[in-house]
């Protein structure tokens, strides 16, 4: 890829980081709930699973799922499915405090991690999206598999670098959040519930 290429693709990576939509949202209830060093695994699992994404697009699973309506259906549903039930854990969390104590102690870094992961895997617009988006930066001249690695690796890196400002962000308002934390976790869990209804709607 060369470099004039690569920085648009960095460009237009930094601006789809940014772009709220679920692993943005969990990145900021997560570090909010559980600070940012426990959030890394939350953070970690995004960037693996839209690294998972990425390859399934460029290898021909978005052409499939354009092709399929059936398997495209059934996706939206399970992705919008897991959304609403990231949003009823999250109306039933324990709202963030302002001390030192974390309140998600109990929630393991595996647990984290695949959360971020699910979230990112469970999303085919994502999938469809890469398919539609990452073909105009290929060169069919050069070797695919190490473009693949390049495009791969600055997303994961753009991902984890914008997730995990979100979530420190979200720790350092922690005294706010002590006092209106219940209207915040429920504000987050609505969003995601409001996210897992519409996707399978959504065209």
């Amino acid at each position: 890829m060369a470099l004039d290429t690569w920085l648009i693709y960095l460009a237009a990576m930094i601006g789809l980081s940014l772009t709220p939509g679920p692993n943005t949202l969990l990145a900021l209830t997560h570090g909010a709930l559980y600070g940012r060093r426990k959030t890394l695994f939350t953070v970690a699992g995004g960037a693996l699973g839209f690294t998972l994404v990425i390859a399934l697009s460029l290898f021909g699973i978005g052409a499939l799922l354009q092709a399929s309506a059936t398997l495209f259906t059934a996706l939206k549903i399970i992705g919008g499915a897991y959304l609403v039930w990231l949003g009823i854990q999250l109306w039933r969390a324990p709202a963030p405090t302002a001390g030192q104590n974390d309140p998600g102690g109990h929630r393991s870094g595996y647990s984290l991690f695949r959360q971020g992961l699910l979230s990112a895997l469970t999303n085919p617009k994502a999938v469809l999206f890469f398919a539609a988006f990452l073909p105009q930066f290929i060169d069919p001249e050069r070797e695919l598999v190490i473009q693949f690695m390049v495009m791969a690796a600055t997303f994961a890196l753009t991902e984890f670098v914008t997730e995990l400002l979100i979530a420190s962000f979200a720790q350092r308002t922690r005294a706010w959040l002590a006092r209106s934390g219940r209207r915040f976790n429920r504000t987050c869990a609505g969003l995601f519930m409001l996210l897992g209804g519409w996707l399978p709607l959504a065209r």
